[in-house]
């Protein structure tokens, strides 16, 4: 069991998906960062100084002994009231839209490559072959 265990962790495709997770991750942090602390910051000023974080619907009673502020939305949360936490999904929405953009772009210009590519590197020997017979065939003549 720990030669299959071995076997199966050392083949490539395991390691690069291994790599593309950590990678991704990564990239998850760097992109709700954007959104978080740039985007939604700049669409709020635009919009009159609103935060979206803010922006919740409290659908419970808040607990008797609750000291902090009604409009605290992470100490609501933290208190157990139900919320409809609506400012954040539009966040997390925005991050949404940003990760789908690049991916599209990085998917859209790995395309290109493999095309460019597939130019480059020409057709392979059988083909050019057959090719080539093709070609002799339409040059004789017709009888």
């Amino acid at each position: 069991m720990l030669q299959e265990f071995k076997a199966f962790v050392t083949r490539g495709n395991v390691l690069d998906l291994a790599v593309a997770v950590i990678i991704g991750a990564a990239f998850g942090k760097i992109v709700t960062s954007l959104t978080d602390d740039i985007i939604m910051p700049i669409i709020g000023k635009l919009l009159g100084g609103l935060d979206f974080s803010s922006y919740f619907l409290v659908l419970g009673k808040i607990p008797a002994n609750y000291v902090g502020s009604p409009t605290d939305y992470a100490a609501l949360k933290k208190a157990g009231v139900a919320l409809l936490g609506y400012g954040q999904f539009i966040t997390q929405a925005v991050n949404f839209v940003i990760v789908a953009f690049i991916i599209f772009l990085l998917v859209r210009a790995a395309v290109k490559v493999m095309r460019f590519e597939a130019v480059v590197a020409g057709d392979p020997a059988d083909v050019a072959l057959l090719k080539e017979i093709r070609d002799e065939l339409r040059a004789r003549p017709k009888t």
